[in-house]
């Protein structure tokens, strides 16, 4: 019978948190909310911009200074950042070949899933799935700070803040559906640090695949103790490993309600199992 291991006294957010013996669960950074899940932590870094996402703002940004900073910086990932993963954080990916086995059923597109809990786990997500290039809806507000640019530029998409930019947004993943593009969400919405239990997802990442027709792959970020050379830089951080989950594929003949449902608990639970959690502190969905 396997060991099971209890952080309950990590704190409010850690409540009836359970793992497997294998599993190894950071102690907390942060004062996380044991209330809300969607408790935004990571601060906007910088002065920020006076910019409107609205029906004006260029979501798919189709400029040729654009098109360059996209190259480059996606040069600097394969180059510099890629290796450097490796290096500090040493990043071990789990399953990676189930990308490989189902690669029939990304022809015309797809969408990955993926716990937020590093400020790398982008670069993560990208390494996992063969450094393919994907775009990533966002939220705005970040867009406005020093991260901005990079956020765009790295594919990030701003989720409109007014209702004027809802057309624009859906025609720029219109778009991208049709260049059979990759489309990743974090559908816990936002990044808390470290945290090893996993939050309750936002139904729109599932409404998304069901419109397009889009197989969803759920990745899981887990950690693990640093130990040997890594402890002499990061010191308290863990060293990552990210793990690929078999594809979720939409059933177009159920009703959309409850096949984006079946979706989003069967991602949770396949991330859940992925990280070895058998008792977590939020369910799939609390929307």
């Amino acid at each position: 019978m396997d060991t099971i291991k209890d952080y309950s006294s990590f704190g409010p957010a850690y409540r009836n948190f359970k793992v497997r013996e294998e599993a190894y669960v950071p102690e907390p950074v942060e004062e996380f909310s044991g209330d809300n899940p969607f408790t935004r932590m990571a601060p906007i870094r910088g002065e920020l911009k006076d910019i409107k996402f609205d029906g004006t703002y260029p979501y798919l940004d189709k400029s040729l200074k654009f098109r360059i900073g996209h190259f480059l910086v996606y040069l600097i990932l394969w180059i510099v950042a890629f290796p450097v993963n490796r290096i500090r954080y040493g990043l071990k990916i789990v399953g990676r070949e189930k990308i490989r086995r189902n690669r029939a059923l990304f022809a015309n597109g797809m969408m990955t899933v993926c716990n937020h809990v590093h400020r790398w786990d982008m670069i993560c997500v990208l390494q996992a799935m063969r450094y393919h290039k994907a775009w990533i809806p966002m939220y705005a507000e970040p867009f406005r700070g020093k991260d901005g640019v990079w956020m765009k530029t790295i594919g990030g998409i701003a989720i409109p803040e007014e209702r004027s930019g809802l057309r624009e947004f859906d025609k720029a993943l219109e778009e991208l559906h049709r260049e059979k593009q990759w489309i990743h969400i974090f559908p816990e919405s936002c990044s808390w640090k470290f945290y090893a239990p996993l939050r309750p997802f936002k139904i729109g990442t599932f409404n998304m695949a069901y419109r397009y027709a889009l197989p969803i792959v759920p990745l899981m970020i887990t950690f693990r103790p640093r130990i040997g050379w890594r402890r002499l830089f990061c010191k308290g951080e863990p060293l990552l490993t990210i793990h690929v989950g078999d594809p979720i594929v939409p059933n177009l003949d159920r009703p959309r309600k409850e096949e984006t449902a079946r979706m989003r608990d069967l991602a949770h639970k396949t991330m859940l199992d992925m990280a070895g959690i058998v008792s977590n502190p939020w369910p799939s969905s609390i929307d």
